[in-house]
């Protein structure tokens, strides 16, 4: 497939917490998928380059290049070599999943989510609203008059 790279725009910027504990690969990767899932990033748009974030949060390449990789292993990213790296038309590993394996997913979701907010010191309920309030922000579509819900 081809993509149009004459206008690149970047969406998003990348954003590393130190303290979180979690891997700077894996937060890469979170903020990628987090994206797509709001909206903010769509099939075609290109993401900026290793080199690009790598200088832009003073981190290895390599930690960009395995967060880029593993997500084109899952069908997320594609490559193109010389010309860069863009979200799949295509959609992610979920297709054709079963209900249990979905809520098998949710469940390992939740769990993980739930223990970091309690390791950060927020209460269950405090998720609850941030996550009502979040699903009723307008998406990126609210620019041609269509809210969408995010929930």
């Amino acid at each position: 497939m081809m993509y149009d790279t004459r206008a690149l725009t970047l969406p998003f910027t990348f954003r590393l917490d130190p303290h979180s504990g979690v891997p700077v690969y894996r937060q890469l990767i979170d903020q990628v998928q987090g994206a797509i899932a709001m909206g903010v990033l769509r099939p075609g748009d290109q993401l900026p380059t290793v080199r690009l974030v790598a200088v832009d949060l003073a981190i290895n390449p390599n930690t960009v290049m395995r967060a880029y990789r593993e997500l084109e292993i899952r069908g997320v990213l594609d490559t193109q070599q010389g010309t860069g790296t863009f979200v799949a038309d295509r959609p992610a590993a979920t297709t054709g999943e079963t209900g249990d394996e979905k809520a098998r997913k949710l469940a390992q979701l939740v769990g993980e989510f739930a223990a970091r907010a309690g390791a950060a010191g927020l209460s269950l309920d405090e998720l609850i609203e941030a996550l009502r309030q979040h699903g009723t922000k307008p998406s990126p579509d609210a620019a041609n008059g269509q809210t969408r819900r995010t929930s």
